[in-house]
């Protein structure tokens, strides 16, 4: 039985694969149905995790407003929002963000160098310090804990450097991918995978499970397979 939640990473991209500009700015492009769709898988989740590039681009973070996903959240006897979990190794973020005013149960994951700013202050419900020898955070850990505190479904909502590192220790269970009608190009424009990459023989495989075409947009839902699977 798995010991850690059940991870499921959300993103839109361009249709040549970028999450943002070569700027890195938020990522608006998609339609009212792409964020429809992102507030449902949010819905289902005990919690959110998001790097601290991604919160620094918003601001902000996405939260439950529609009034059936509200209930639907209700009768599954889960709070109104799921906690939103920021993971950063630095721990540099603005305290003055819109975020830190947000009517949401905030968690920071982080190292104890990250977290020495923040736990002298009540922004965050609470600071897990999970690290490695390197100093950087050790996400099995971190994800292990979640468990135990009884996060069983985890939404992923970027960035590509942490679809990575989650990848890298065979952390990710399903994606969806939006695929948007734009091209946005630029070799530092970021995409859903960051990080050293993948050999071919050694890149991680996915199954297609659903194909959704909205008007001008493609809903992908994959798999990851295994190779024990």
């Amino acid at each position: 039985m798995q010991d850690r939640p059940h991870t499921i990473v959300i993103l839109a991209m361009s249709a040549d694969g970028k999450i943002s500009d070569v700027t890195r700015s938020p990522a608006r492009f998609g339609s009212k149905t792409d964020k429809a769709h992102l507030e449902e898988q949010i819905a289902l989740a005990d919690a959110v995790i998001f790097g601290a590039g991604t919160l620094r681009a918003y601001g902000t973070t996405i939260t439950v407003s529609h009034p059936q996903l509200l209930q639907q959240r209700a009768r599954a006897e889960k709070p109104p929002q799921p906690i939103q979990i920021v993971i950063t190794a630095s721990g540099h973020l603005n305290p003055e963000m819109r975020f830190f005013r947000q009517k949401i149960s905030r968690w920071l994951l982080t190292t104890s160098a990250g977290s020495l700013f923040w736990k002298e202050r009540s922004d965050f419900e609470q600071i897990l310090v999970f690290e490695k020898t390197t100093g950087e955070i050790d996400m099995e850990a971190g994800l292990k804990h979640l468990n135990n505190l009884g996060i069983k479904r985890l939404a992923v909502l970027g960035g590509g450097e942490l679809v990575s590192s989650m990848l890298d220790t065979d952390l990710i269970d399903e994606f969806w991918l939006t695929i948007c009608p734009l091209i946005l190009g630029g070799t530092t424009a970021p995409t859903p995978v960051e990080g050293k990459g993948f050999f071919p023989e050694l890149a991680p495989s996915l199954q297609l499970l659903e194909v959704r075409t909205i008007e001008q947009e493609v809903f992908l839902h994959y798999f990851f397979k295994r190779s024990k699977e």
